[in-house]
């Protein structure tokens, strides 16, 4: 199954077809939204609102954990984020997509890891997205006619509020690509549980870039929006038909294998249970 995960904008899939609602419950708790299961494309798609219908999360109360595992339960394996993102650069333009391979962080405080409470793990992390899939969305924006940069650094602020000035010129020196408030997090998650992801970053505005930025209104910005939500669909479209069936010959499918640290022996039952979708596979390996 192919996970979407829909921003800012972006709070349904056009074109899915024989849709089934699931509410799933996890072990972190319910997700944002219930997932929209459907085919699309000839494909089996799994789509969840990430601000939920109606956008009631904040990017700071999203429950992320929820979401990923979500996901993962229904037995999606590589997921495809799209997320309304400022431009740090003058040419990444309103309109454009950029498919950034490297994230700063810049959160306060998120939950961004499956594990602890007596099991450890350290994933690789140094190409936070999947290259394949980057490959692949690239080819999809091409066919969909929409300009798309490959590569690119995504600075993950907190929010809810925008950047100051200031804090937009200290990421522009650091050469960043484009601002978001939501998907590093998503990343981080979607590599523990072993799920490809990419994040397709889809411009409305440049972030205190030009001198008349502050004079852009939220109508313009909304029109953007709803723009990009339009080419999401096209190219999210010409994506599932690439990626169905695909084979995964990266190495997200198995990023906890030498991940885990902790003893078997002295990780608690309760922690376990919890994690089982994750690490089951693992734990069961070790005890055999």
């Amino acid at each position: 199954m192919i996970g979407i995960i829909g921003g800012s904008g972006l709070y349904q899939m056009p074109g899915l077809t024989g849709i089934e609602e699931r509410r799933v419950e996890t072990a972190f708790g319910a997700p944002s939204d219930a997932l929209i299961v459907g085919r699309l494309a000839g494909a089996e798609v799994a789509f969840l609102s990430r601000h939920g219908r109606g956008h009631r999360y904040t990017p700071g109360e999203v429950p992320y954990r929820a979401n990923i595992l979500a996901m993962k339960q229904l037995g999606v394996e590589q997921i495809v984020s799209l997320s309304a993102v400022g431009s740090l650069k003058a040419e990444r333009k309103p309109l454009e997509f950029v498919l950034p391979d490297q994230f700063i962080d810049r959160t306060q405080g998120r939950k961004a890891t499956f594990f602890g409470d007596g099991l450890v793990a350290h994933v690789g992390f140094s190409e936070p997205t999947c290259g394949r899939l980057r490959q692949q969305i690239q080819a999809a924006c091409a066919e969909a006619k929409v300009v798309c940069h490959t590569g690119g650094t995504y600075v993950n602020m907190e929010g809810p509020a925008f950047s100051t000035k200031a804090e937009s010129n200290l990421y522009r020196s650091w050469g960043a690509d484009v601002i978001g408030m939501t998907n590093l997090t998503e990343a981080k998650l979607a590599r523990e549980a072993e799920i490809c992801y990419v994040t397709v970053a889809m411009v409305t505005d440049f972030d205190c870039l030009h001198p008349e930025h502050d004079a852009v209104t939220v109508k313009e910005i909304i029109a953007n929006l709803t723009k990009n939500a339009e080419n999401a669909a096209a190219v999210v479209r010409a994506a599932v038909e690439r990626l169905e069936g695909a084979e995964r010959k990266c190495g997200c499918g198995s990023a906890l294998k030498h991940a885990l640290i902790t003893d078997p022996k002295v990780v608690p039952a309760a922690t376990l249970e919890r994690l089982r979708p994750l690490v089951g596979k693992y734990f069961a390996a070790s005890a055999g």
